[in-house]
């Protein structure tokens, strides 16, 4: 199955939807990044809000950053996304490995530990709107719903979940994001809580088979619901040698010097999806003239 995020309406616009599948996106990064079980999670959970959040943008070329900073083994992880479905990320440290927590599953938060959620959203205007909010829990599904309270004042549900095969490859992945528009009643919010209570995880209605439609329809029963959107998602960087050679330009011309006078390849690693490109001495010498 594809990967795809689908928007929906219910109970007469008061509720905003959205829920997503993201298997290939977190497997795509688990090859990329060869990451442990722990940190698969993680940086799965994370690519999903952002692809989710990035279906929340309107602009063609709006670009959301989600951004972790925490004291935890992982030391934090970073994720963009854009209007378009395209979602990229990575983790500083992608190799921790910590026993399960006290119900037995992947300790994300311990692998986190304390720290920060930054939320920077690129609408292209002059400067880019920028929150931030203390991790609460640092299983990331439950900081994203602080955030959206605390920084955006939009009271909303969020749910995460990534299983994994007994290989370490990804089983399930996908997510939700519930919200609750300014004048949403008493009943509404009411019923809708009482409706959260069924859900146990995310990763046990994808198991089940529900689809990302199903999974909003389940939790919002009793509600009219609406699809509005649905959305192709999925890992795309778009690194590219020439991109690369773009932020050579801006190395000084000393160390521009030494890195010919060496007179060897040199090798520029994505962050994002670990590609890796070469430039050979004379390709330095070409940007050295280009940058004069």
């Amino acid at each position: 199955m594809e990967d795809y995020v689908v928007r929906a309406t219910a109970a007469n616009a008061n509720i905003r939807a959205f829920a997503a599948t993201t298997k290939n996106i977190a497997e795509t990064a688990r090859q990329a990044h060869d990451t442990s079980p722990i940190m698969t999670a993680a940086l799965g959970r994370l690519l999903t809000a952002g692809a989710m959040m990035g279906a929340m943008q309107k602009g063609d070329a709006d670009v959301l950053t989600l951004k972790i900073g925490c004291g935890g083994e992982a030391k934090g992880l970073t994720v963009t996304a854009d209007s378009h479905g395209n979602v990229k990320g990575y983790c500083i440290n992608p190799k921790v490995m910590l026993p399960p927590n006290s119900k037995g599953k992947l300790d994300v938060g311990g692998a986190l530990g304390p720290g920060f959620l930054t939320v920077i959203k690129d609408l292209g205007l002059k400067e880019p709107y920028v929150g931030q909010t203390m991790l609460v829990t640092s299983e990331i599904a439950e900081d994203l719903t602080n955030y959206f309270v605390e920084s955006e004042q939009v009271p909303s549900s969020v749910g995460l979940g990534v299983l994994m095969n007994k290989d370490n490859t990804v089983k399930q992945a996908g997510g939700f994001i519930i919200q609750l528009m300014p004048f949403a009643g008493e009943d509404i919010i009411g019923r809708l809580e009482e409706n959260l209570k069924k859900v146990t995880s995310v990763t046990a209605l994808l198991e089940e088979g529900k689809s990302p439609e199903e999974i909003l329809e389940y939790i919002l029963e009793g509600f009219d619901v609406e699809f509005t959107e649905k959305t192709e998602t999925r890992f795309f960087c778009n690194c590219s040698k020439e991109r690369f050679a773009k932020g050579l330009y801006s190395l000084g011309k000393k160390e521009m010097k030494e890195m010919i006078a060496e007179g060897k390849e040199i090798e520029v690693n994505c962050q994002f999806c670990g590609k890796h490109y070469y430039y050979s001495v004379e390709e330095l010498k070409e940007i050295e003239k280009i940058r004069k």
